[in-house]
């Protein structure tokens, strides 16, 4: 029975190591495990094709430059909070409960109104049960790069 606990015991510590490693993000006192897309075809794909994304999970879009952006659902299966961020990490503008889309290229774009650098996607829902302003602050974890 010793080795089968210390497996177990092994497996849990390699397991709390991953997960310490997985970025992420922290906004209005909500901790999120992001996947990052840092470039242009990370951008492209998103969440495309993905059945569901669990609830403590999102997607972190990382622009080169804070400039008016523009997000659609294209191939995306479920509903998101698409969160647009400055420079700075302030909120700037929200897009909550963005349906699914797949109409291909004429789905409709969802844009900021205001120009940002970084966009997070949620699952839909999460901006409102945040109560969620313009102005919140995201905060990044460690590995998560930050404006220039």
């Amino acid at each position: 029975m010793r080795p089968h606990l210390s497996f177990l015991l092994v497996a849990c510590t390699l397991s709390a190591c991953a997960g310490a490693r997985q970025p992420w993000v922290e906004l209005a006192g909500h901790r999120y495990a992001v996947e990052l897309a840092k470039d242009d075809a990370e951008r492209a794909r998103g969440l495309m094709f993905r059945d569901a994304m669990p609830t403590d999970h999102g997607m972190l879009f990382i622009h080169d430059v804070q400039e008016p952006q523009a997000y659609w659902m294209k191939n995306t299966k479920i509903p998101l909070d698409i969160l647009y961020f400055d420079n700075a990490r302030k909120l700037v503008s929200q897009q909550r409960d963005v349906p699914p889309c797949s109409l291909g290229d004429a789905c409709p774009p969802y844009p900021s109104n205001a120009p940002a650098r970084y966009v997070l996607e949620l699952n839909a829902g999460q901006a409102e049960a945040m109560k969620l302003k313009d102005g919140a602050v995201l905060k990044f974890g460690p590995g998560i790069p930050s404006a220039k």
